[in-house]
């Protein structure tokens, strides 16, 4: 794996790990039930951010540049 690869994975899982915190911290403002199941099921979580986009866009956004920090990887 060369070294631009490597970081730019790196980078991405590092967003992708911030952007969970952010809508750890989100879902668990909003309501008790969504922030156990944001701690529990992180994939499955965004599923909230979607239906409160209000509140949790912020974290869409880091996820989606995440991933594409984590495909530009390959």
């Amino acid at each position: 794996m060369a070294a631009g690869s490597a970081t730019l994975l790196v980078f991405g899982l590092a967003l992708l790990l911030s952007s969970w915190v952010l809508l750890l911290i989100t879902s668990w403002k909003e309501d008790y039930a969504w922030g156990l199941f944001t701690l529990l099921l992180p994939p499955l979580s965004y599923l909230f951010a979607l239906f409160k986009l209000d509140k949790a866009g912020q974290s869409i956004l880091l996820a989606i540049a995440g991933w594409a920090c984590i495909f530009l990887s390959q």
